[in-house]
């Protein structure tokens, strides 16, 4: 047989049994095995993904520590969030609440 002469190199590395075994490890790890690379992948970005979460939440939780602190220390200051955050008043207030229209707001 005439073959071409890169095939000629190529024949004899795939016909090697160490390829061979090599090859079909190489398939086994990435597809089959139950710690299979894709799934590790997988994992890996899940992982990342729950620690830009939990930094994220950890930031918030700190804010709102030093939100309430600031509160806790003033008493206009939580007087002004009650009213902006929970609508509340004193007896002989009335509260008007304006709301953008989402349409051209």
């Amino acid at each position: 047989m005439n073959y071409h002469p890169h095939i000629k190199r190529i024949l004899p590395v795939i016909k090697n049994k160490y390829f061979i075994a090599g090859s079909f490890f190489l398939i086994w790890i990435t597809f089959f095995d139950n710690n299979n690379l894709i799934d590790r992948w997988h994992f890996k970005k899940q992982l990342r993904e729950m620690e830009e979460k939990r930094d994220y939440y950890q930031r918030e939780i700190e804010k709102n520590k030093q939100d309430l602190e600031a509160l806790m220390g003033n008493k206009e200051k939580l007087e002004k969030f009650a009213r902006e955050k929970y609508l509340m008043k004193k007896e002989d207030e009335e509260i008007f609440v304006f709301v953008k229209d989402g349409v051209n707001g």
